[in-house]
């Protein structure tokens, strides 16, 4: 099967942005850089394409022009382990960014993430309708996701 890698279109600051996601995540590095010629449709020698990995990820940003912006419609899910993961990457991915609700945040490149904890998952699918449905209406009335929060909730009778 093929490798399916998501292409990110930036106006300009599509390595700005790749060295920004490969400082946040573990395993992560640009893999490589390539330039407009004097093809273009850029000037020769700015950046055209960023190839970069996040945790083995292939991404590609490609600086393309400002006809194309960022919506909620295509985010990036980041599945936390626990409260420590969902507090470090809500807190950088955030910073000249816009929080949103439900765990969704937009960096300052306009990119839209959801920083999720897997207890969300575990929460809402709980076998017990009542208590998924306590889990689901507190994390609705969050921003930045709080685990044990979402616990209290699912425990209240």
């Amino acid at each position: 099967m093929p490798r399916i890698t998501p292409n990110l279109w930036f106006d300009t600051q599509g390595e700005d942005a790749a060295k920004f996601y490969v400082s946040i995540f573990p395993n992560s590095k640009i893999t490589s850089v390539a330039h407009y010629g004097e093809a273009g449709p850029r000037p020769a020698g700015t950046v055209m394409t960023v190839e970069f990995e996040l945790d083995g990820q292939p991404y590609r940003a490609l600086n393309g022009g400002p006809q194309f912006t960022f919506n909620e419609a295509v985010s990036l899910a980041i599945d936390c382990a626990d409260q420590a993961e969902v507090d470090h990457y809500w807190a950088k991915l955030s910073e000249g960014g816009e929080e949103g609700p439900c765990g969704w945040v937009k960096d300052r490149f306009g990119l839209s993430w959801q920083v999720v904890p897997s207890a969300l998952g575990t929460l809402t699918s709980d076998p017990d309708p009542g208590r998924a449905q306590r889990a689901m209406a507190a994390m609705l009335g969050m921003k930045k996701i709080d685990v044990a929060a979402l616990y209290a909730a699912a425990d209240q009778k």
